[in-house]
């Protein structure tokens, strides 16, 4: 088994694709819990502007589904020229070891929090052409994603964790790195995890998990990037000295983020359904 699982990883990390927030199952995830969260008319919405996903012109990135459009953004990357300008729309890189200051990391609007907020805004506006509303809704459902992996909210100044060498329990490559563990192998692990994130929850769990700013989600996930993230694999302390070599979550270590990640999933999808219940509800 233990041979399996490195070979698969190592399949995985040398094949040619661009780095994927959450990765596609993330993303899709995210979105599959708002979907079943929203309003029958904001539902409805969805589907109509789904249903003019040829007006982007990306027939190899298309959008017919909401789990679909939720890794539109990273799917057109290799793009190039025509959404460059969106690269740095994916994250925010706020230093989990001094104050919060996201004015700092947002520069001209340049920031996955700062994206939610234009394109929520966009989304709701009727008299924006449908094009553009149906990139915003895609655009949206991504970043909304994004902002909830804790790498794409908070760093060390090492690249939201790409500079770190990491290793993932018993399945160690040399392009593994911290950045990866939590874009892919952990949240895959914690998203199959039983029971099933992708349900209706109910009135308590949404208010309680969709209430609060974009700012406020924004220190949030800030604070789970720190206290989660580089603290576990630091030996606790998040800002303590870096070790010279690779650093590796053991599987003890794993099974203790399993909630954590959970968790980050499912406020993702609480409150992308918020926003869109407010933009086409």
């Amino acid at each position: 088994m233990r041979k399996i699982l490195l070979a698969a990883v190592a399949a995985l990390l040398l094949a040619p694709a661009p780095a994927l927030a959450w990765w596609d199952f993330g993303h899709e995830t995210v979105a599959a819990i708002a979907y079943r969260q929203v309003s029958p008319k904001t539902r409805a919405a969805i589907d109509a502007l789904l249903k003019q996903g040829r007006l982007l012109e990306t027939p190899t990135c298309p959008v017919a589904t909401i789990e679909q459009a939720s890794y539109w953004a990273d799917c057109i990357k290799p793009l190039k020229e025509r959404f460059n300008y969106a690269y740095s729309w994916h994250y925010q890189n706020v230093d989990v070891c001094k104050p919060f200051d996201l004015k700092a990391a947002c520069k001209d609007g340049n920031c996955v929090s700062a994206q939610i907020e234009r394109n929520a805004t966009l989304l709701a506006d009727n008299s924006v052409p449908v094009r553009e509303r149906v990139m915003a809704l895609a655009f949206l459902v991504h970043f909304v994603g994004d902002l909830h992996m804790p790498l794409h909210a908070g760093d060390r100044g090492d690249l939201g964790g790409n500079r770190v060498k990491a290793g993932y329990g018993d399945a160690v490559t040399e392009r593994m790195n911290l950045h990866l563990i939590w874009d892919g192998y952990l949240a895959e692990r914690a998203i199959t995890t039983p029971p099933s994130l992708v349900r209706v929850y109910n009135a308590e769990e949404r208010a309680a998990m969709g209430g609060g700013s974009v700012e406020d989600w924004s220190r949030e996930n800030w604070q789970v990037a720190r206290d989660s993230t580089y603290a576990s694999a630091y030996g606790g302390d998040p800002c303590g000295s870096v070790p010279a070599g690779r650093v590796t979550l053991d599987n003890a270590t794993i099974e203790k983020l399993i909630a954590p990640v959970r968790l980050q999933v499912e406020r993702g999808g609480m409150r992308l359904a918020r926003l869109l219940d407010e933009a086409l509800g």
